[in-house]
């Protein structure tokens, strides 16, 4: 199988580190390629009719996409336990809510770096970082206990999340609000799965 992912995207990363999670580094061809809503790159235009990575492609099978529906296909190709029965709806929403920061978060720097200067809108900066940190908000009242338990994709969607608005938003402070997710934070980061796809 062959992984079309972008080197900084934190939805590619988010599925390369279930790939480190579920051992399955070995199986997978990972493709760094280089595209953006207003060019599209012809490789993942052909695996994606929406144009985006990432994208798996499988041999003898059609292309996957969107990162919740290849994550859900590698675990269950591996026997995983990232989406566990006894907490599944709560674990989807968990992931929902990091891909949605993460959604946010890449809405903030289109903003900047594909629109003309004189076209930017601050308005929808501010609000998109509104939403990253009302869904802060959410985990730090009442998703801990659950970010603190059995690793599953609510927690490694999460903490994609996190690492990429560090990435992106270094001088927008959000630890000091969320004191028990940037504790998690912290420590999940640590995680191998984390360490080796750290965006260059």
């Amino acid at each position: 199988m062959k992984l079309l992912t972008g080197s900084t995207s934190p939805f590619g990363r988010k599925v390369v580190a279930v790939l480190h999670e579920l051992g399955m580094t070995d199986s997978v061809e990972v493709a760094n390629i280089a595209t953006t809503p207003v060019k599209t790159d012809p490789a993942i235009a052909a695996a994606n009719p929406l144009g985006k990575v990432p994208a798996l492609i499988r041999e003898g099978g059609s292309a996957l996409y969107d990162s919740r529906v290849i994550c859900r296909y590698l675990d269950a190709q591996a026997g995983g336990t990232l989406y566990p029965d006894a907490r599944l709806w709560e674990t989807l929403t968990l992931e929902a809510t990091g891909d949605a920061i993460m959604d946010a978060g890449v809405s903030m720097i289109y903003e900047v770096r594909l629109r003309p200067e004189d076209k930017q809108w601050d308005g929808w900066i501010d609000a998109q970082w509104a939403k990253i940190t009302s869904a802060m908000d959410a985990l730090e009242a009442r998703w801990i206990s659950h970010l603190a338990g059995p690793l599953d994709i609510g927690q490694i969607a999460v903490g994609c999340a996190l690492s990429y608005i560090e990435f992106r938003q270094p001088d927008r402070e959000w630890r000091a609000a969320h004191p028990q997710l940037s504790a998690w934070h912290t420590k999940f980061d640590q995680r191998e799965s984390m360490q080796k796809t750290r965006p260059e």
